[in-house]
């Protein structure tokens, strides 16, 4: 029974590591590239020349910090809530093609598995900044519980799109399809619903221009107000590894996923994922914070009829297709 549970664990925990080792220096690569755009120096007296080190030291920092926590807390849900987070980012990536081959991966409906597993994180954000007794906390938490569910409507659309014209919601199939052909090459349909999926991952992940919940400026740290130590540390990387799930998947879905001009291979996945992020990255230190009644206004007014019209017509192109 030991061993056979062993030989179960054993990809699980090698998944994790490694997935746990490339967030972290997904948070050196941004700093270094903010302080490239910033004309800074960035993450170096760590591992000189160039901060190698510099994740490690943050995580040794991190832990050993005092864990605080307001008195008056409900302190069963303010411990809960950042295990909650890291818990459900890191179990999407069960249902991506990602570093070994998991037996999750052909389920005919590994898409919306993954979608409805990534959805979670907003019960243990909410849980979280409620039980905080904090106002600024309670005040993120209700934009994050707007912001989050009103673009989970247009960021499962616009991924519906490519699904309803390869005709499968497994991501053996979506990868299998765009072995000729990368789906963002698709005259007009791509590009629209890729431009709509990036839009709504961007504020589905919380980052700039629409990080609204985390909004320093007015809120101080949102609902991470009262975090601190290693429960700050689980909130942090639980963005990050929420944000490159979300790479992987724009990999899987638009880019071709392991299939390259030459080779086809899983690190393709990891190599056009860490560029999809390096994107993000760009736009984070290009642009400012707007507001929520303009993030919400330019959601339900434009983004949402956009990817429904999208919608039918990637329907209708379906339907004439397989009728002729």
């Amino acid at each position: 029974m030991f061993i056979e549970f062993l030989s179960f664990s054993k990809p699980i925990f090698q998944s994790i590591t490694t997935l746990i080792l490339i967030v972290a220096y997904l948070v050196w690569l941004e700093r270094k590239i903010a302080a490239r755009m910033q004309s800074r120096i960035g993450p170096y007296l760590v591992g000189k020349p160039h901060g190698w080190l510099q994740p490690l030291a943050d995580a040794l920092k991190l832990m050993s910090k005092d864990d605080s926590k307001p008195s008056s807390s409900d302190s069963l849900l303010f411990n809960f809530g950042p295990i909650w987070v890291m818990v459900v980012s890191l179990s999407a990536f069960a249902l991506l093609p990602f570093y070994f081959d998991n037996p999750m991966i052909n389920a005919s409906l590994s898409l919306m598995l993954f979608i409805a597993i990534s959805s979670l994180i907003i019960v243990g954000i909410f849980v979280s900044g409620w039980s905080s007794s904090n106002k600024y906390s309670l005040i993120s938490v209700m934009r994050s519980v707007a912001q989050i569910i009103s673009y989970e409507i247009p960021l499962v659309i616009s991924l519906l799109i490519p699904c309803i014209l390869i005709g499968s919601l497994s991501f053996g199939d979506i990868i299998e399809s765009q072995k000729n052909i990368w789906f963002i090459f698709s005259p007009g349909l791509g590009q629209i619903s890729f431009v709509i999926f990036f839009i709504s991952a961007l504020a589905e992940g919380n980052r700039i221009p629409f990080d609204l919940s985390e909004a320093e400026s007015e809120l101080v740290s949102g609902y991470t107000t009262e975090y601190s130590g290693i429960k700050f540390a689980l909130f942090y990387l639980a963005e990050y590894v929420h944000l490159f799930g979300i790479s992987v998947l724009g990999s899987i879905i638009f880019f071709g996923g392991p299939h390259g001009p030459f080779i086809t291979s899983n690190l393709i996945i990891v190599i056009k994922s860490l560029v999809f992020f390096t994107f993000i990255v760009f736009v984070r230190w290009s642009f400012f914070r707007i507001r929520i009644d303009q993030l919400l206004r330019f959601n339900w007014s434009k983004l949402i009829p956009i990817s429904f019209v999208v919608l039918l017509i990637a329907c209708l192109t379906k339907y004439f297709s397989e009728f002729n």
